[in-house]
């Protein structure tokens, strides 16, 4: 699988992105797909996490009620929808894959497939 993370920028704290990860290869339908985040200084965090149809969905507790991750395995897409955005927010967005069965593993060794990094940038 091959991942190409799109949809950062610049937003003001209160304000909304929407990232998209599209996906290539057979096995994304398949897939468990997350997203992660690294802000300067800190490790990679696990920020959402979606089963491969879309049954389970897991969000980290510092964005819950914020954000929102589906997907859609017609386009090969998951999203990541980011509301009420705050300058802690801050950080490059990285979405990941796993072949494994579904679990929420907050590691992201665990993650076989990356893409490369979409800045957020919130300014208060």
């Amino acid at each position: 699988v091959q991942l190409q993370a799109s949809g950062g920028g610049l937003v003001q704290a209160g304000g909304s992105l929407r990232l998209s990860c599209v996906g290539s290869g057979r096995t994304f339908s398949s897939s468990i797909m997350g997203w992660f985040r690294q802000a300067p200084g800190k490790e990679r965090s696990l920020v959402a996490l979606i089963s491969w149809n879309g049954d389970y969905t897991y969000v980290a507790n510092s964005v819950k009620g914020r954000f929102t991750i589906s997907r859609d395995n017609a386009k090969n897409t998951v999203y990541l929808q980011l509301n009420s955005l705050k300058p802690e927010d801050t950080a490059i967005y990285y979405c990941a894959a796993t072949a494994r069965p579904w679990a929420i593993d907050v590691r992201p060794g665990q993650y076989e497939y990356w893409g490369q990094g979409t800045l957020v940038t919130v300014s208060s």
